[in-house]
């Protein structure tokens, strides 16, 4: 980490003026002047100002769910002005990150974290993280159709991986369904039905791995718990990632 940026969360100064005291000279890191593009471990290394040690507090990891409304993109900021994730979540004491995407037009379960190797390990392609969608279709579905979605299908010419797909309830023009992916491809479910001729009229995320949206109400959001952090990190040990990803990658359905 570089030196201004950890005076500036130690609170000593603002980045810009903690700049001016590493060429000042009044910085040191174990006994040496330090220089303006050093880096420094501030758990490890003696960081100094005018003689006087500094450190910073551990930042506390926060891994949180969100019951996302449908109208809201997945990001911490939108150029276009949409309405964006990022206001529902201002009151969370860190500044944290989307685990992966939700379209703009669908809704239920996400979760955000500050923890890079937590959201690494969740979204990677290779945990094959299981995601349970109750997905409302018009205007009906048959036996051949729900066969298509779980064996997989040939989308912008690469076969989606197996599916998990229930009919839960059938009316007059609509099908309600549960489906469950195993991997996290751009608007699978809803490109998946339009190859089928079946038009998406709701798509609720329910559920990540073993982690349920349950009761949370609709533009809510509340901390996991810790049997939920461990459930979703004892689901991920079942892949080897091979490279990280970064958290607001992945999937977007």
């Amino acid at each position: 980490m570089r030196i201004q940026k950890i005076l500036a969360m130690a609170g000593v100064a603002s980045r810009r003026k903690a700049e001016e005291l590493v060429e000042a000279g009044k910085v040191k890191v174990n006994g040496r002047v330090a220089k303006l593009g050093d880096k420094a471990d501030p758990k490890r290394d003696v960081i100094t100002l005018a003689g006087e040690r500094i450190s910073i507090e551990e930042e506390k990891l926060y891994y949180i769910m969100l019951n996302k409304p449908r109208g809201y993109v997945t990001t911490m900021k939108d150029e276009l002005g949409r309405k964006c994730v990022a206001q529902l979540v201002r009151d969370v004491p860190a500044r944290v990150y989307p685990v992966g995407r939700l379209d703009k037009d669908s809704e239920g379960l996400l979760l955000l974290t500050n923890d890079g190797d937590f959201a690494n390990k969740i979204m990677h392609p290779s945990m094959k993280m299981p995601k349970t969608y109750r997905v409302t279709v018009r205007p009906d579905i048959d036996d051949e159709q729900v066969v298509a979605l779980s064996e997989g299908m040939v989308i912008e010419g690469v076969k989606t991986a197996p599916a998990g797909v229930e009919v839960l309830t059938k009316e007059t023009g609509r099908v309600v369904l549960r489906i469950v992916l195993h991997e996290g491809r751009n608007r699978q479910i809803r490109k998946m039905c339009e190859a089928l001729g079946l038009e998406v009229a709701r798509l609720k995320r329910t559920a990540v791995g073993p982690v349920k949206l349950g009761m949370l109400p609709v533009g809510k959001w509340r901390e996991l718990t810790a049997a939920e952090v461990r459930g979703l990190l004892s689901a991920a040990k079942k892949g080897k990632p091979a490279d990280k990803v970064f958290a607001g990658e992945g999937e977007d359905e």
